[in-house]
């Protein structure tokens, strides 16, 4: 028992010296994964520490305040001097922009109150932040809640006047893209998207599965009429050629209602689409 014991430690203290050397490298990882990096960016006027910022268009080297508009652009976050790495140019001009590590940002609950995980990306207010919920590049990803909210008054897409909170969070900061995840129903996707570019709106359910059975319904109908047609003119040319001008006849009134369930058919389904 005494020898297993003393196996037991040796072997211990041998894994134990394998790993040592590995510490300085885990905590210099470690340390470098939190510690912000910044570059220094020109400016036109002044932008806030922890707002979000985006590439100006047309330039490389110039940054504004991060909106809607210029989400595509977003790049990091302004900070305060004394990164542990920082690259800066002589320019008076210029802000200092966190493009990795953990920082403060300024948020809002435009989108929905903030929890640690949500991903963040620009918001209708210049250099504040916001839940992403729709496909849209984002900054970086929430590590709290916000705090230290004060409120702002704002137009929504309406045009109303919206009230909402704008705080402070702590912010990784790894520019990237949120990509929605679709709803999982019965409906494949590709049905799903045909039939809300096709009514404007998001289309529930039910809607696609009747306006799928009067497309089936009316196919089976203009196939058997259609089937039935070619079949008839076939036998009866053969019987008699000289009835060729009545076969053409028919081919017409045949095609005429054959039109008209098909143009029946996509009325019926485009209500169904908007109105249901």
């Amino acid at each position: 028992m005494r020898k297993y014991n003393e196996k037991n430690q040796f072997l211990r203290y041998f894994i134990a010296m394998l790993l040592l050397p590995l510490f300085p490298v885990l905590a210099v990882s470690m340390v470098g994964a939190m510690a912000p990096i910044s570059q220094s960016y020109l400016i036109a006027t002044p932008i806030p520490v922890g707002s979000l910022v985006s590439i100006a268009d047309n330039t490389t080297d110039k940054v504004e305040g991060a909106a809607s508009s210029n989400a595509k652009n977003l790049i990091g976050v302004t900070v305060n001097e004394g990164s542990p790495i920082t690259i800066t140019t002589d320019s008076p001009d210029q802000t200092l922009v966190a493009t990795n590590g953990v920082v403060p940002a300024l948020v809002s609950d435009i989108n929905g109150a903030i929890e640690q995980g949500d991903q963040i990306t620009a918001s209708p207010i210049v250099g504040v932040g916001m839940k992403a919920s729709s496909n849209t590049k984002i900054v970086g990803v929430a590590q709290s809640t916000m705090s230290g909210s004060a409120k702002q008054t704002i137009k929504d897409e309406n045009g109303a006047d919206q009230e909402v909170n704008i705080g402070q969070i702590s912010l990784l900061v790894s520019v990237g893209y949120h990509y929605q995840q679709p709803d999982k129903t019965l409906i494949p996707s590709a049905f799903q998207n045909i039939a809300d570019s096709l009514a404007g709106k998001k289309v529930d359910p039910l809607p696609i599965l009747i306006s799928l059975a009067i497309f089936i319904i009316t196919m089976v109908v203009v196939m058997s009429i259609i089937y039935s047609v070619i079949r008839n003119s076939i036998i009866s040319i053969g019987r008699n050629p000289m009835a060729q001008s009545a076969v053409y006849r028919s081919i017409i009134q045949v095609s005429a209602i054959v039109f008209a369930l098909i143009g029946g058919s996509v009325l019926a389904i485009y209500f169904v689409l908007t109105k249901m």
